[in-house]
């Protein structure tokens, strides 16, 4: 069953890896055409997935650049000859363990990024526009992608807490200015979709979550 309750878009999630990181597998409804966002671990599970979803997968985005969000990209995009694409800052993490924080428990590797993301930008396809926002602090180059009522965040917010900040690169004071300036500006009704754990909505958080104001 699809999260998304829009005509336009179905957005499914699987968990997948030793952190149950959640991959998001989003289809324009009319088409098939699929984005995969995050594939962590699990090729085959992920393959096997988009098959059951008759997802056609055109992109591979990932929200930032450890090892749990990155971990399948290699396979994948082999698989379907398709772009990974990262934003800049986090660019460098994807072939190298110790910058995606795998080293020491299961070491992920990426090819190189295709298409570098910057802020505001508009990644287009057969679906609606997916708007690009710079949400730092997790890591330097955590991105959210947000879209058709509905936004994928990765590790920045979570349903009643907030992404980690004691690992290297990593910013409390930045995370909370990208969560306030970035996410907390959507709708109130914005579906949030996480990196870990269950979906969870703006206003829910705003009014809920005992993290964003300690910042």
């Amino acid at each position: 069953m699809s999260l998304s309750s829009s005509a336009r878009t179905e957005v499914y999630v699987l968990a997948v890896g030793l952190l149950e990181s959640n991959c998001y597998l989003v289809v324009e409804s009319a088409t098939r055409k699929g984005i995969l966002v995050d594939p962590g671990a699990d090729s085959e599970r992920i393959m096997d997935w988009c098959r059951l979803h008759r997802a056609e997968v055109t992109l591979i985005l990932n929200t930032h650049g450890h090892g749990d969000h990155i971990g399948a990209n290699g396979i994948l995009k082999a698989k379907y000859e398709v772009p990974i694409a990262i934003h800049r800052e986090d660019a460098e993490c994807l072939p190298d363990p110790l910058l995606n924080l795998s080293a020491y428990f299961e070491p992920a590797s990426s090819p190189p990024a295709d298409i570098l993301l910057e802020d505001g930008q508009q990644i287009e396809w057969s679906g609606p526009p997916i708007d690009v926002l710079w949400t730092p602090g997790h890591s330097p180059g955590s991105v959210s992608f947000s879209c058709d009522g509905w936004v994928i965040c990765g590790d920045v917010l979570f349903r009643g807490s907030i992404g980690r900040t004691d690992f290297p690169r990593c910013d409390l004071h930045q995370l909370h200015k990208s969560i306030r300036e970035k996410l907390m500006t959507l709708p109130p009704e914005t579906v949030v979709y996480p990196g870990h754990g269950p979906a969870t909505t703006i206003g829910f958080e705003m009014e809920n979550n005992p993290f964003l104001h300690l910042g």
